[in-house]
């Protein structure tokens, strides 16, 4: 017979200790009979424990289903999210690599196009047929002027307004057949096309209209503004309204509605919507515009007359903005190819318009084309549109800005000419670059009169 004092008690649990029964519920007989633990019903404060404890359990069972069911909406609900917003966001890109393709390829297979009286045609090695936007004969025209006059740099692109189909892209050079290539997307000085900019940012913000007269001081090409500040003595100083100096590019007049009428930051603004320092125009070669912010007023007005050799501009950057002016403020990217056909003549693409921003407001855009009327009319380019006896050699209104500086790659003196027409109901857009040697041959106005007698022939 066993020994009671050498009888060891089992460890209660910490489940039976929860449940309110252990070891002082168990009862040991006396040795000699069998032993059996007798359990009682629990009652009292453990019954209750019980109770809330097979509660929680029932209500876990019960809810799991349900939660396990809403994890799943919540998890499907994120994905369908998800996809919506990966969808929108992806939505520009795939278009815009769609459109790299087409223009790249496109512009690659231009230097080997068949032109066929006003259109220009190009196959490519896996058989399909790129039909060019641009017109034949306005194509040719300008090119031959170029190589007539041998330019050591030139280039020209035009845009229709409304839709952004380039009407004409081509450059030349007469001192290195490499340049042309990729010419057209690359950065040059902007030079007084920027008095463009300046004015729009004090229209937008009403500070000037196209008939505001402004107060300058200094010679009209100074380039030192050191002595454009007006003198408290107002007959010392020059006076011009704001249209009349856009036509005859006065620098110290838009250098003063730089500084003291628009103001640092709206001028920013203007560069801003205008494109630079941004990638503007996806699925082409065009190296994004550039335009540091001035650090002093010194700049500032540097800046706003054209005269900062640091802000740079692409020529169909530029051949963009002038047709955005002319299309009532909006961007329309531009496009190189009417349509895409495969080998069996089925159109795989065809160009569809797509706008890219609005410039500027309807209002200051006709306030621009106002200003811009006079550059021809009494301006800069007077006589590059005029005969000897001064009539006008196009019947047509133009609107347009001539710009010049000096610049270093490639070297030589740059000379612009931007321009849109007509006026009222525009139908093209061009900019044309010639950079010439210590020697001019043409400036581009010339090749604007060319380009544009061919148009409207």
């Amino acid at each position: 017979m066993q020994d009671l004092k050498n009888l060891t008690q089992k460890k209660t649990s910490s489940v039976s200790r929860f449940f309110g029964y252990g070891t002082r519920n168990r009862r040991i007989k006396p040795s000699g009979g069998p032993t059996r633990p007798a359990l009682s019903h629990p009652a009292g404060k453990p019954l209750r424990r019980l109770k809330l404890v097979l509660l929680f359990i029932a209500v876990v069972l019960a809810i799991a289903p349900l939660c396990v069911l809403a994890l799943r909406q919540i998890n499907l609900a994120g994905l369908l999210a998800r996809d919506r917003i990966t969808s929108f966001t992806q939505v520009a890109p795939v278009p815009a690599e769609t459109a790299k393709s087409r223009f790249e390829s496109a512009n690659n297979l231009l230097a080997t196009a068949e032109v066929n009286g006003s259109q220009m045609s190009a196959r490519t090695p896996e058989g399909l047929q790129y039909i060019y936007t641009i017109q034949g004969d306005l194509q040719r025209r300008v090119f031959d002027c170029l190589v007539k006059y041998k330019v050591p740099y030139g280039i020209f692109v035009a845009i229709e307004p409304a839709s952004g189909r380039i009407l004409g892209m081509t450059a030349y050079s007469s001192v290195d057949a490499g340049w042309a290539k990729d010419s057209i997307f690359e950065l040059y000085p902007m030079a007084s096309l920027f008095k463009i900019i300046t004015a729009s940012a004090a229209l937008e913000n009403h500070k000037i209209t196209p008939e505001s007269v402004i107060e300058f001081r200094g010679n009209s090409y100074s380039e030192n503004p050191r002595y454009w500040d007006i003198s408290p003595r107002s007959r010392n100083n020059n006076r011009m309204d704001a249209t009349h100096a856009m036509g005859k590019s006065i620098n110290p007049v838009y250098g003063r509605v730089a500084s003291d009428i628009a103001g640092k930051l709206s001028v920013m603004e203007s560069v801003s919507r205008f494109g630079f320092n941004q990638v503007l125009l996806p699925g082409t070669p065009a190296k994004p515009s550039q335009a540091v912010e001035p650090g002093n007023n010194h700049d500032l007005m540097l800046m706003g007359a054209g005269l900062d050799h640091d802000v740079k501009i692409s020529p169909l950057h530029a051949a963009v903005i002038m047709s955005a002016i002319a299309n009532g403020g909006k961007m329309m990217a531009p496009g190189l190819t009417s349509s895409i056909v495969d080998g069996h003549g089925v159109e795989k693409e065809t160009f569809a318009p797509h706008e890219l921003r609005r410039l500027v407001t309807p209002e200051t855009s006709a306030s621009l084309a106002r200003m811009l009327s006079s550059t021809v009319l009494t301006g800069t380019s007077r006589k590059a549109f005029h005969d000897r006896r001064g009539r006008p050699l196009l019947d047509v209104t133009i609107a347009a800005k001539t710009g010049s500086i000096d610049g270093t790659n490639p070297k030589g003196h740059y000379s612009w000419f931007a321009a849109f027409a007509p006026i009222q109901n525009p139908r093209i857009a061009l900019v044309a670059l010639v950079i010439n040697s210590d020697k001019w041959k043409i400036k581009a106005s010339q090749v604007g009169v060319e380009a544009l007698e061919e148009f409207f022939r």
